[in-house]
């Protein structure tokens, strides 16, 4: 007996290892996007703070630039926000 493969349907799913299911800032999933864009992905990255709490780019952006300079903290912990250097 000889087994005929016609069709192939590849799946595949995508998830951010943030260590975490939502931004602290807007509360959606980090598996789907910030309220200010329409898909998620690379145009809607993650980042980490120096303390290790993740939020999408955009919502971190409006956050530290809504605060002065003096005043720029993480929004879950409260300790001054540094971007986190992930390889």
């Amino acid at each position: 007996m000889k087994l005929t493969i016609n069709k192939v349907r590849l799946v595949a799913a995508w998830t951010w290892d943030a260590g975490d299911d939502a931004c602290g800032i807007c509360r959606n999933a980090f598996d789907g996007c910030c309220p200010d864009c329409n898909i998620p992905g690379d145009a809607c990255p993650l980042v980490w703070g120096n303390c290790k709490h993740p939020f999408h780019l955009h919502c971190i952006s409006k956050w530290i630039g809504a605060q002065s300079s003096e005043q720029q903290k993480c929004p879950m912990c409260r300790q001054d926000w540094k971007f986190e250097a992930r390889k």
